[in-house]
């Protein structure tokens, strides 16, 4: 039944304009599209009623049975259309028959009123700009044209479900299925700006699930729409797009670009995680109106299992401003694809910005040869730790008698950067310095348990509120601060809330501006003493002996600290220039420090540092590289000298090392082989220097992997030492991915199913929370199923950049080999399957130089059986990888236990016959 068809037009009073805009209206229009003004009270009153018939209409007596005829004799003998799909603002859907192709096909045939604000010619021309979209995740377009007065285009017919069927069906989705379906949305519209198409219309009414797979249909509609007819569109008050999807500037009828699209998805995205869109109303105007107005709500207060850094990617996509969201479609999936528990941070404004800390430990060391398989991938753009300011601190020692409480999490504490109040900012170094010594008098205390400065870094700036923060990093306090200049003094604001964001403690203190290091004691004595107050706790303050003695060296670090995130932050943003120049800034003020107090070591520790990070951004330019290492080596060995009790400096000195080898710079396999045990002398040396020397441990766990001599058991360990040291170390996800690797390889596949599950649970984007279930199938005691092993493949492919993928998917298709050979011993005639897919996997020299694949492969035939394959695979891979022998040798792995009675095996690895 229809309630509003063929409404007459007599007594109405027509608008040529919005009376209140000005903009031009069609006399069809109930509100302006630009202001969003009512007309209905404009109308008179008869003219009004005229609008609403008497009776509902019967669908028998309907024109879309008319339409339907019409259709059909219009495309009769190409395409047999045979019943109505369904109906949209702008179109109707038919099914149909390809008559040529013999295959089904969804025709859409735009509105009558709609196809003549386009008009057939330019119709045409714009549809088949969009028909040349030719990507895996948007429907594609078959074929299109006009008839008589109908404009039509047709689709391919998709037999699953539409996005809105799920979400009415289950309300809300698992939070991996709408990160996957997210992403994929993302790529699509990623490809489709890239060819200066905007969608528009980012619905689930839109996307479309094939299988586990997002489709995004109607490129066509909105291409043709808003190039060929915008001005006309606008003039009948309908805009593209839907009010409850739309981003504020396309409601208010302006030009759109890509942004829009981003805006679109990230309600999409909220309603997949909340069970409802952000903004609802009683009306289209009700719903602009929210869009412009309000705050976007929080979809962890109706769902708390949802990570932050998801919400705050929303925060962001939904930024009022095009300019406070994410600049395109890369940055929306780059910001998805962080290990959520990174340190990429969302400004006040909203923007997304990579402001990521120097992080602890070593990412992207892909060289030393240890089977791919056995190995978490790792990305190639690193981020190594910030080192903590040496002995410049003051620790609290916890006493006796604590009082216990009940909340689980009310000896965590969280201390957020001090924010700088001062006028011309000039507070800023002075500001972060006396939080991160803060931060490290704190953790020294027994009785609590103080958040990283890993932690609390992405929140610096954040929008979010003091609660929200809380519940992330699961504090029980949190410790915030102000300095302001006041006369020729500096006051410290200190005040304590708890995890609702309610402060329950304040005080302030003003110290002369010469007279840092009295600021520093009275801060750590203050903040204890806040503390004391609402635990109950004898949390006691010690003084220990400074670093340096001498405050302008001091001031001077803290300054370098300051542009070296600056450097960090424009590196983020692709400013190369910026990068270089903020980080002979920073080299330069840790040099004035140095010079200022020779005796300090920490400068040349953060110039070692620095100097490390320049030799990771060197483009893989050998030379380059080997000049940053052996400047670093330089600064390291002299920060030692000073003091040989720097931990930092020698984790700094060890990651420099191992980066010779990991880079491979070095050929020369002695001078390798002594630059590895130069390393691991120094990372160990770090962790008996200080027991949470976390990136230390991040990179003997990855150093531990990749050299002989090690077992699984190792890697765990030292693993597991980096978590508990600083849970939210920013290589996080590599370590679980170790952990993962080493129970897997030790057979502990239930401990591997656990860091498995962590992983998804925290990193839900990243490829390796994929790549992880897909290994379990290729264990012992799970059931292989091979459907879903496809499934996860195709999941794990695009969850790389496009350039990447060719890669990608023969690794991943080579473990679905694995789970193909497994399934085969149920049923044999799924052998040849998984030989096919291996051979078709196996890769070459050329597009695997280190035949990791070869690996893998002669994994896959091991449980085939067929160790001729096996063992011819196995030769490649150690030709490849000749160190790797002796590892065999030692240990060939529940996976090549098979193998170890065969002679050829034996004479491969080198072992007595």
């Amino acid at each position: 039944m229809r309630l509003l068809a063929n409404i007459p037009r007599e007594g109405v009073t027509l608008l040529e304009s919005c009376p209140k805009c000005g903009a031009p209206v069609l006399p069809d229009s109930l509100f302006c599209n630009r202001c969003g003004r009512d007309f209905t009270k404009e109308m008179s009153a008869a003219g009004l009623a005229a609008t609403l018939p008497a009776a509902p209409v019967d669908d028998a007596a309907d024109p879309a049975a008319q339409a339907l005829a019409e259709i059909r004799a219009a495309l009769a003998g190409r395409y047999e259309v045979q019943r109505v799909l369904g109906r949209g603002g702008m179109a109707t859907v038919y099914l149909a028959r390809d008559e040529k192709h013999d295959r089904e096909v969804a025709i859409k045939v735009l509105h009558p009123e709609l196809a003549a604000s386009l008009g057939g010619e330019r119709f045409e021309r714009e549809i088949k700009l969009a028909a040349k979209l030719q990507h895996p995740h948007i429907l594609g377009l078959y074929d299109s044209g006009v008839a008589g007065a109908l404009l039509y285009y047709v689709m391919p017919f998709v037999k699953g479900e539409s996005l809105r069927d799920r979400l009415d069906r289950d309300g809300m989705l698992p939070v991996e299925d709408a990160v996957r379906i997210t992403l994929e949305v993302c790529d699509a519209l990623g490809y489709a700006h890239a060819q200066g198409i905007i969608h528009r219309d980012i619905k689930p009414e839109n996307i479309l699930l094939q299988g586990e797979h997002a489709l995004v249909a109607d490129f066509g509609i909105a291409r043709a729409v808003s190039e060929a007819g915008t001005q006309k569109l606008t003039q009948t008050g309908m805009a593209v797009g839907t009010p409850v999807y739309m981003a504020p500037e396309q409601s208010s009828g302006e030009s759109v670009g890509p942004t829009a699209d981003l805006y679109s998805l990230g309600c999409v995205l909220y309603e997949m995680l909340a069970g409802e869109p952000p903004f609802t109303g009683p009306n289209p105007m009700a719903i602009m109106a929210r869009h412009l107005m309000e705050q976007v709500p929080s979809v962890r207060i109706v769902r708390s299992a949802v990570p932050e850094e998801v919400e705050q990617v929303i925060f962001a996509a939904l930024g009022k401003m095009p300019v406070d969201r994410p600049r395109d479609a890369a940055q929306f999936a780059e910001l998805m694809g962080l290990p959520f528990g990174s340190t990429a941070t969302m400004r006040a404004r909203g923007t997304p910005v990579m402001a990521r800390r120097v992080t602890t430990g070593v990412q992207g060391l892909v060289a030393l040869r240890r089977p791919w398989w056995r190995r978490p991938r790792v990305a190639t753009a690193v981020a190594i730790a910030a080192l903590a300011l040496g002995g410049g601190s003051w620790a609290l020692l916890g006493g006796k008698g604590s009082a216990s409480a009940p909340n689980p999490n009310a000896r965590r504490v969280a201390v957020l950067y001090f924010q700088d109040q001062s006028k011309d900012s000039s507070l800023a170094a002075l500001a972060d310095g006396l939080t991160e010594g803060l931060i490290r008098s704190l953790s020294s205390a027994p009785s609590l348990t103080v958040i990283s400065r890993s932690g609390v870094e992405r929140y610096r700036s954040s929008p979010l509120g003091p609660d929200s923060i809380a519940r992330a990093l699961r504090a029980g306090y949190l410790v915030r601060g102000e300095v302001e200049r006041e006369g020729d003094k500096v006051r410290v604001s200190l005040r304590l809330d708890d995890a609702s964001g309610v402060n329950v403690k304040r005080a302030s203190f003003a110290v002369p501006a010469g007279n840092l290091f009295a600021m520093r004691d009275t801060l750590a004595v203050v903040a204890s003493d806040l503390i004391r107050q609402q635990l109950g706790a004898e949390i006691q303050v010690k003084e220990q002996h400074a670093g340096t003695e001498n405050p302008a060296a001091w001031l001077l670090l803290q300054r370098g600290e300051q542009a070296r995130r600056s450097g960090e932050a424009a590196n983020a943003r692709g400013d190369t220039a910026g990068l270089n120049r903020e980080f002979l800034v920073a080299d330069s003020l840790y040099a004035a420090a140095e010079k200022t107090d020779p005796t300090w070591g920490d400068p040349a520790a953060l110039r070692a540092l620095l100097a490390y990070r320049r030799s990771r951004l060197a483009g893989g330019n050998p030379a380059l590289i080997r000049q940053w290492i052996e400047v670093g080596v330089g600064h390291a060995d002299h920060a030692i000298a000073i003091d040989p009790s720097n931990a930092d400096a020698y984790e700094t000195r060890g990651n420099l090392k191992y980066w010779i080898v990991v880079s491979a710079i070095e050929t020369d396999d002695a001078k390798r082989q002594a630059a590895l045990l130069a390393a691991r002398t120094d990372l160990e040396k770090a962790t008996t220097l200080n027991r949470n020397q976390a990136g230390a441990f991040a990179t003997l766990s990855h150093l531990y992997y990749n050299a002989p001599g090690f077992t699984p058991t190792d890697v765990s360990i030292a693993a597991q030492q980096a978590l508990a040291a600083d849970e939210f170390l920013s290589s996080a996800n590599l370590i679980l991915a170790r952990l993962f690797n080493a129970a897997y390889d030790l057979e502990q596949f239930d401990k591997a199913e656990q860091w498995c599950h962590t992983a998804r649970q925290r990193f839900p984007a990243d490829v390796r929370a994929v790549r992880c279930q897909l290994y379990l199938l290729t264990a012992k005691p799970v059931v292989p199923n091979v459907a879903e092993a496809w499934r996860l493949a195709d999941t794990a492919v695009m969850r790389v950049p496009p350039a990447a993928r060719p890669r990608e998917r023969m690794t991943e298709d080579m473990l679905v080999a694995a789970v193909i050979a497994r399934a085969s011993k149920t049923q044999p005639a799924l052998a040849d399957s998984a030989r096919h897919v291996a051979r078709r996997s196996e890769g070459t020299a050329q597009s695997d130089p280190t035949r990791d694949l070869a690996f893998f492969g002669a994994f896959v035939y091991t449980l085939l059986g067929d160790k001729d394959e096996a063992i011819r695979l196995l030769k490649e891979y150690l030709a490849a990888n000749p160190s790797r022998a002796a590892s065999l040798r030692s240990d060939p792995g529940w996976y090549f236990k098979p193998l170890e009675g065969d002679v050829r095996f034996r004479q491969l690895v080198g072992a007595t016959p």
